[in-house]
This record gives structure tokens, C-alpha cells and sequence, in this order.
């Protein structure tokens, strides 16, 4: 089984952007120690906790401060782009950093409809989202699909293009354009088992891909004992049940495990259904188990827990159980 690791640059309390952005460093470090196939970095906005909202920019600071891991967006969410300015920027990253490079694609806003206007996208956006993969793939792969244009950097880099969803609707569109697939299970678990199905079963083999390739997602909180596993675990679903819920106001421990307690809190609960929770062994067990019932090719780990040191020590006490090699999608 392959792990790799998605990062958000989380923002902590008492922290600014910068120190989110500076603490992307040791984690990419540690996973590339750990023997990680690659760091994911995912697009949001107007989000105060969430410093990776322009991921190129984070790709090529992390890029140039680790030395083998494979970096990505998990991803860019297409709709709110150009896709030529995205193959300009990927193909730039390609071109520095030559063969370390992904590029997952998602077609939700990361946000708000107010900053959706903001962005300067409307509802209808995501509607062309199909038209905007193949139109980047194009641009990518030198095959461009606007007569006279081409993405400089980023013709004939290849970089490598994954489909992200959490409904039918990404896993069809993967299957239909011979692309592997990466769920968003870490939040959004509801339809995991649904979509990989129709993915599987509707997939058309592509010139690069003559097979299908899943990527699961799952959130991590390892730790020494089980018993620090749980309380950082508590102490994360506090602090989603915070950014949801909260809305500005402030919330004892004791009134966020109340309400978590509550029926009000099972939907927020259920957001970390797949989360691999406790020692190194018990994780790597719950991985197991979660791989075999997805057919995963891969695992994208989340790491959770509030303080970014355990986040950091969760990643070197998982380390991967097999070498990546070059030979992955």
C-alpha cells in the first residue's frame, strides 16, 4: 500500500498565514523521510484556518525545500481558473522540478457563494468543468485544443492530471476520460463506496492509464498510546465542530462535546468517519482494512490533530510500508 499526504496549511491559534505556510516545510519533509509517494496541497478561500488557497505557490516553496517527494494540488479547483493559466503555472512547476509534479482537479468553488462572485465565477462555472480538463490536458500533453495557442511553460510537460470528487459525478467523469481518481472520504464520506463502484466499472482505458487507479482519502492521529490518539482525535472533531457550528461565537470544550454528543452533532461526526486513530500498529491495521474494502491503489492521509508537531510525529511514526516508486500513477 502507498501513502501519501494531503496538507491544507492549517493555520493554528496565534498564528498568521506565514507560519502555516513556513510549518508545510517539516511536514513535507517528514513524509519524504517516512518513505510517502506525495504532498497534496488543497485549494480553498476566505477561510482564516486554511493557509493553501494558492497552491502553485506552495507547491514550488515546499518543492524547493524537499528533495524526491512528489508535490500536487488536491487540488485545483478548475472552474475558478483559466485552465491555460494553470498549465502555464504546472508547467512551470514541471519544468523546475521534473518528474515531482501532479495535478488533481476538482470542480467545487473551496468556498462560499460570496466568494464565489468574488473569484468571478457564477453557478454555471462548474458546467464546463469537463470542457476545462480536456481543454488543460490538451495544453499539457502538446495537443492543444485552441487553434494558435499554446501553454508555455507547460507544452509536452505531461504533468500528470487526477480527478477528485466526492459524488457520482467525479468518478464518471474519471472513468470516462481514462483518468485515475481520488475520493475526498477525509469530510465527505457519504458516497465512497457508490462512487468508486461506477468508477470501476465505467472506466475506458486511455493511453495513459490502461487501468483503473483509486486514491482513497482518511484522516491520521497517531500517536505514542492510544489514549494520546484519543484526545488529539477528540480535540480535532472540537475543532471542526468549531469552524462549522460556531459561526464567530466562542464555545466551551464542555458545550462543543455536548452538542458533538447530541444527534445535531452525528452529521459532524460522520465527516471523520474514516480516520485512522491510535498507535502506529492500530493504524496501520485500520489503513489495511480500509485499503482492502476500497481497492485502493493508494491512501491520501490528512493528518489531524491541532498541533502541528503532532501532526509532524504522526507522519514519522507512520512510515510507509513500501517504498514509493516511479512506477506509480
Amino acid at each position: 500500500m502507498i501513502y501519501s499526504l494531503l496538507d491544507i496549511a492549517l493555520v493554528a491559534d496565534g498564528e498568521g498565514p506565514g507560519d502555516a505556510l513556513r510549518g508545510a516545510v517539516p511536514l513535507a519533509r517528514a513524509a519524504e523521510r517516512a518513505g510517502y509517494h506525495r504532498v497534496w496541497y488543497a485549494e480553498h478561500h476566505n477561510m482564516k484556518r486554511i493557509a493553501s488557497a494558492a497552491t502553485s505557490v506552495i507547491i514550488a516553496h515546499v518543492a524547493a525545500h524537499t528533495e524526491t517527494i512528489r508535490l500536487g494540488a488536491g487540488g485545483v479547483m478548475l472552474p475558478n481558473h483559466s485552465p491555460l493559466l494553470i498549465a502555464e503555472q504546472f508547467g512551470t512547476l514541471a519544468s523546475l522540478h521534473p518528474g515531482r509534479i501532479d495535478l488533481g482537479l476538482g470542480r467545487a468553488p473551496g468556498s462560499d457563494q460570496n466568494t464565489m462572485r468574488a473569484l468571478r465565477r457564477g453557478p454555471e462555472s462548474a458546467d464546463a468543468f469537463p470542457r476545462d480538463v480536456l481543454e488543460l490536458q490538451g495544453y499539457l500533453t502538446g495537443q492543444t485544443r485552441i487553434p494558435g495557442v499554446r501553454a508555455t511553460p507547460g507544452d509536452g510537460t505531461n504533468v500528470p492530471l487526477y480527478i477528485l470528487g466526492s459524488s457520482l459525478f467525479g468518478a464518471q467523469l474519471a472513468a470516462a476520460l481514462g483518468l485515475p481518481y481520488a475520493f475526498a472520504s477525509h469530510f465527505a464520506p457519504a458516497a465512497l463506496h457508490a462512487a468508486l463502484r461506477a468508477y470501476h466499472s465505467e472506466f475506458r482505458p486511455s493511453a495513459e492509464h490502461r487501468e483503473p487507479y483509486v486514491i482513497v482519502a482518511a484522516n491520521l492521529i497517531v500517536a505514542e498510546s492510544a489514549d494520546e490518539a484519543a484526545e488529539q482525535a477528540r480535540a480535532a472533531l472540537r475543532q471542526r465542530a468549531r469552524a462549522l457550528v460556531a459561526r464567530g461565537e466562542s464555545f466551551t470544550d464542555a458545550e462543543i462535546d455536548a452538542f458533538l454528543d447530541s444527534p445535531g452533532g452525528a452529521q459532524v461526526r460522520d465527516m471523520a468517519r474514516y480516520t485512522a486513530v491510535g498507535t502506529p500498529d492500530q493504524a496501520r491495521a485500520y489503513l489495511a482494512d480500509l485499503a482492502e474494502q476500497t481497492s485502493a491503489n493508494e491512501l491520501m492521509l490528512a493528518p489531524s490533530a491541532p498541533d502541528r508537531a503532532a501532526r509532524i510525529h504522526a507522519v514519522e511514526l507512520l512510515e510507509a510500508p513500501t517504498p514509493a516508486t516511479a512506477s506509480t500513477a
